[in-house]
Formats: structure tokens, C-alpha cells, sequence
């Protein structure tokens, strides 16, 4: 349970059915971690690394970034999913995956850029 910045440790981005699969990428805690710091407020990972069974039984799509733990979906406390997407897409307008639900927020770290609007 190693930490893998100041605020965030390996735990957060398991797999929620525990069977301790795969990695989260590097470069996306970096960038969870830039909202941390922007935001100045905790996140709760919603969901990090998904083996396929897991992603399977949720409804994730069969080529989740999150099976190859390349997404996280999050929340920052006490602040609208709409103002951190926007605030995201801002600062990088021409990278990464986006998507905007009612209470998180999905972050993807692809090479292309991606968005998506799945909120009310």
C-alpha cells in the first residue's frame, strides 16, 4: 500500500471486487493530483483499475481505459463534476479522455483526445 503522490496511495485505485489486479498509470495519478492541488479540497476515487470481470459486471465498455489502468472516475469534495471537467478540458484541450456524469468526473490518460457528456 505504497503511496504514489502526496495525496494519493496505491489502495484508492484497486479494484473494487479485490482480486488485486494490474496497475494505475503513473501519469494519471499525476494529473488526479494536479486537481488535488488546483482545488485544494480531498477526491474520492470512485473507480481506478477494473479487471474484466469486474468492468463486466458494472456495464463498462469492453475497452475501458480502466481495465488497463489508464482512468479513474472521481469526485472532488464540495465542488460540481461540471467545474472540474471544464477546468480539466481547459488545460488539456487537445488530450486525454473527459466525461462529464452527475456526481464524478472521468479522467483517461490516452494519447488521443476524447469527450463525453453523460450528466442529467
Amino acid at each position: 500500500m505504497g503511496n504514489l503522490t502526496r495525496n494519493f496511495g496505491t489502495h484508492e485505485f484497486a479494484c473494487r471486487c479485490e482480486c488485486d489486479t494490474g496497475t494505475i498509470a503513473q501519469d494519471l495519478v499525476e494529473v488526479l493530483q494536479e486537481v488535488r492541488d488546483h482545488f485544494g479540497k480531498p477526491m474520492t476515487i470512485t473507480s481506478g483499475i477494473r479487471c474484466e470481470t469486474h468492468n463486466a459486471k458494472i456495464g463498462g465498455a469492453q475497452s475501458s481505459k480502466h481495465i488497463t489502468g489508464m482512468a479513474s472516475d472521481f469526485k472532488v469534495k464540495d465542488t460540481e463534476p461540471e467545474v472540474v471537467y471544464r477546468w480539466l478540458d481547459e488545460r488539456y484541450p487537445d488530450t486525454y479522455g473527459l466525461g462529464l456524469y452527475n456526481s464524478w468526473v472521468h479522467l483517461d490518460v490516452r494519447k488521443g483526445r476524447a469527450r463525453w457528456d453523460n450528466h442529467g
